[in-house]
């Protein structure tokens, strides 16, 4: 990774310096292919210093990041989390599973599913039922039906066309809503 501090209207000290370096240097904990990492310092007598970070990603797009404060520390210390926040972000889109191949997810999906055994299991699945024809009853026959089966109520239609509710009540009796 190439390293480049340039200072504009700005003399960078020493101290500056490593502490530049010392910040670029996190950035390398994403694992992530960086071609350069430029740096600038800017004075302005209205505007207070501003910190430029140009971040060179191979195969990617670059990542510029500038902030301004009073202080050049301060502004370089935000300025970092930004990039890193960046770059955390590139890493994870890059690393994220869902970024798998198509020719990769087919072969992972053929490795695990056997087709055929899949189809006959989705056959033993498949229940037959009778249709049941909602046709008019009268109240005295379905009470009779449900106090044969174990049902806890029955929904029917009577013979006005309205759709009713049989239930057995806690205390033994039926009730009719």
């Amino acid at each position: 990774m190439n390293i480049s501090l340039v200072g504009r209207h700005i003399e960078l000290s020493d101290a500056i310096k490593d502490h530049l370096m010392h910040s670029i240097d996190t950035l390398s904990k994403y694992h992530l292919d960086l071609i350069s990492v430029n740096a600038v310092a800017s004075s302005n007598e209205r505007k207070g210093v501003a910190i430029e970070f140009t971040i060179n990603v191979a195969g990617k797009n670059t990542i510029v990041i500038t902030q301004r404060n009073d202080d050049l520390y301060a502004a370089i210390d935000i300025a970092i989390d930004r990039a890193q926040k960046a770059l955390r972000r590139l890493h994870d889109r890059l690393s994220d599973h869902r970024n798998e191949g198509m020719n990769e997810a087919k072969q992972a999906a053929a490795a695990k599913v056997n087709l055929h055994e899949a189809g006959e299991a989705m056959e033993d699945e498949i229940v037959p039922t009778e249709l049941v024809l909602y046709k008019p009853q009268e109240v005295a026959e379905v009470l009779e039906k449900l106090k044969e089966s174990t049902k806890v109520f029955d929904v029917f239609y009577d013979n006005d066309g309205k759709m009713r509710v049989l239930y057995k009540r806690a205390d033994g009796r039926f009730g009719l809503y």
